[in-house]
């Protein structure tokens, strides 16, 4: 059997929805499993970054698969799992969260899908911590994700149809490195800043009111302390509002740059890229629909 799965790529947080808010993007990571008859493990890769992912088995796809085959007790013999890679490794666009889910549905997939998709996303949000990322890697579209105490909750919320400008510096920006930047506490008008934010975001992106865009993305729980960390990124959000950006934003922990503009999107990229050129960072540029189907799986038989 064979089973092929496609992930999209997301960015998180979207300004003032630290932790919570995430949006899936038409840039796809696929991963397929295919059981073999001679025993043992094999995995490759190609594509983007294909270099910088692990082919043992301390590969992020295969560990999570792993969760899945333990926990029915049950696992292939020989096991051959490929990734084709788009999206950029340790680029803001979610490339672990496709590993993530990719290997958890491909696996249960595989042993027969004994774990609905609320499952499958409950183990992936163990994985990653929080569920912003594979919440709409998982579904598609825009997701408010909430996971603490009291369990995990989704909730899907309806987004315009628009185009975003990515764009990614070549930066080395470790996820770990944007949150050890973070304060431990923050005021409470800076807590208001965001929280009274947050849903008019969520309007905005519905609406695609891309007027009021601009106040909406607005950020000061963590933009402000990651910004500094990357060169040239404080002049590039400059440059792609003057170009005619409604809407400007960090995507995830960074270093990738996320840009909403009802037009010249092309014009905004060019922009952005000759800032990042400015301090020797080439950057890559991408102009992306949203994903609205989430991750998608294809299975036949050998």
């Amino acid at each position: 059997m064979s089973v092929t799965v496609t992930i999209p790529a997301t960015s998180a947080n979207l300004g003032p929805g630290y932790d919570c808010l995430g949006l899936a993007l038409g840039l796809t990571n696929r991963i397929t499993f295919t059981e073999v008859a001679e025993p043992g493990l094999r995995i490759t890769v190609t594509g983007t970054d294909a270099h910088k992912v692990a082919t043992d088995e301390t590969n992020l796809v295969y560990q999570c698969a792993q969760i899945v085959f333990d926990e029915v007790e049950q696992r292939p013999s020989g096991l051959h799992i490929h990734q084709e890679n788009s999206i950029p490794v340790g680029s803001g666009l979610g490339s672990s969260s496709t590993a993530v889910l990719g290997g958890l549905l491909a696996a249960n997939e595989l042993v027969g899908r004994p774990f609905t998709r609320a499952e499958i996303l409950q183990m992936a949000v163990a994985a990653e911590g929080h569920p912003d990322n594979v919440a709409p890697a998982l579904y598609g579209g825009l997701i408010l994700g909430i996971a603490g105490s009291e369990g995990l909750h989704i909730e899907h919320l309806p987004v315009a149809e628009m185009r975003v400008v990515v764009v990614l510096p070549d930066f080395h920006l470790l996820t770990s490195e944007a949150r050890a930047a973070l304060p431990a506490k923050v005021t409470i008008p800076d807590a208001v800043f965001n929280a009274s934010r947050t849903p008019l975001l969520i309007r905005a992106l519905e609406t695609a009111d891309y007027g009021k865009l601009t106040l909406a993305i607005q950020d000061k729980l963590h933009q402000p302390y990651r910004i500094p960390l990357i060169p040239g990124l404080a002049e590039a959000f400059a440059a792609a509002y003057a170009a005619g950006a409604a809407g400007v934003a960090l995507s995830g922990a960074g270093p990738s740059l996320i840009a909403f503009a009802p037009s010249g999107h092309e014009a905004i990229g060019e922009v952005v890229t000759a800032v990042f050129a400015q301090h020797q960072l080439p950057s890559r540029t991408w102009i992306l629909e949203i994903d609205r189907h989430g991750s998608r799986i294809q299975a036949s038989g050998l």
